[in-house]
């Protein structure tokens, strides 16, 4: 089969080598799946550089999560084990783990559903708590995670301002549905949500950015609001200031997504069911901009590594647009 692979770390466009290899086995409790659509995630970029969390043996396969289809024809969601990632003909993953694909996506939109959109969803509905009628801001508003976000805050009767960098991807964070869109690159952020409510500020922040983003975040921060931090899409780790917090009166929580598998997997069926639900009433779909084949991939994560992607790229191993 076919698999790209990394035999050093590196940024993905100079890493990233497309072989042939040998189907991966699957260990007790796994169940090899034939990849029908490999979604690009920032954390595959990561994983290149060897700056992810989980740091697999080289060589391996980068693409945490896929929509692959069963030897018994089953159309499931799985985030396969590495080191042999998603972005290759087959994968192994857990059984255990598997989850439908919704009938109400194709493939690629069935493959972009999963972390992103469960990340959202423990985020918004978990962590911060969000309720109809308060505001959320939602930083990178038109990338893979960030659009889920917006998405999600909609669903869930929120007044939500998506933050971007550009005039194009301003434009995608509007079709997404986000009442107000600010431009970081030529607006100030915190000026645009005080004046957008009435000085209150934002009651939640979707934050997978970090550096510039968070700093700017907790200036425009309402009372009793809450700070999800997500990711550090901008390289930079904030370090918040927890006086601030205190004379404020806002709560900074953290969203690891990754370990609700294992502390509480019930939890992310239940999500899942959710999101199916919200998926075939038209609520959420996932905003797919590109389907490469799978020659493309390395071109495909080096773009998601360098911010100029918007929504989700993904990758169809056998070239078609299924």
């Amino acid at each position: 089969m076919q698999a790209w692979r990394v035999h050093r770390n590196g940024e993905p466009s100079e890493v990233m080598e497309l072989e042939e290899t040998d189907r991966p086995s699957p260990g007790p409790g796994q169940v090899l799946l034939e990849v029908r659509a490999a979604n690009i995630n920032f954390p595959d970029a990561l994983l290149c550089r060897g700056q992810y969390q989980v740091r697999p043996p080289l060589p391996f396969t980068p693409g945490v999560e896929i929509c692959g289809e069963t030897e018994d024809g089953r159309r499931v969601l799985a985030t396969p084990a590495l080191p042999n990632g998603g972005f290759a003909d087959y994968v192994v993953a857990d059984e255990a783990a598997l989850l439908p694909a919704p009938d109400a996506l194709d493939d690629a939109e069935a493959a972009a559903l999963h972390i992103g959109y469960q990340t959202g969803w423990f985020g918004l509905h978990r962590r911060a708590h969000l309720q109809a009628g308060e505001t959320l801001l939602v930083h990178a508003a038109a990338g893979g995670v960030g659009s889920a976000a917006v998405q999600l805050g909609k669903a869930a009767g929120a007044t939500v301002i998506g933050v971007v960098g550009g005039p194009e991807k301003a434009e995608i964070a509007r079709g997404l549905g986000c009442d107000l869109v600010i431009d970081r690159r030529s607006e100030d952020i915190v000026a645009a949500v005080k004046e957008a409510t009435a000085g209150r500020g934002a009651d939640v922040v979707y934050d997978p950015v970090g550096g510039d983003a968070y700093a700017k975040s907790v200036k425009c921060i309402a009372f009793e609001g809450r700070v999800v931090v997500v990711g550090f899409a901008s390289g930079a780790i904030p370090t918040p200031g927890l006086n601030h917090a205190l004379v404020k009166n806002y709560s900074i929580v953290g969203l690891h997504w990754g370990l609700y598998n294992t502390k509480d997997p019930a939890a992310v069926r239940a999500c899942h069911d959710e999101l199916t639900k919200l998926a075939a009433q038209g609520v959420v779909k996932p905003l797919v901009s590109e389907r490469l084949p799978m020659a493309d991939a390395a071109r495909g994560v080096q773009r998601v590594a360098d911010g100029t992607s918007t929504g989700r790229i993904v990758v169809l191993p056998a070239g078609g647009a299924r």
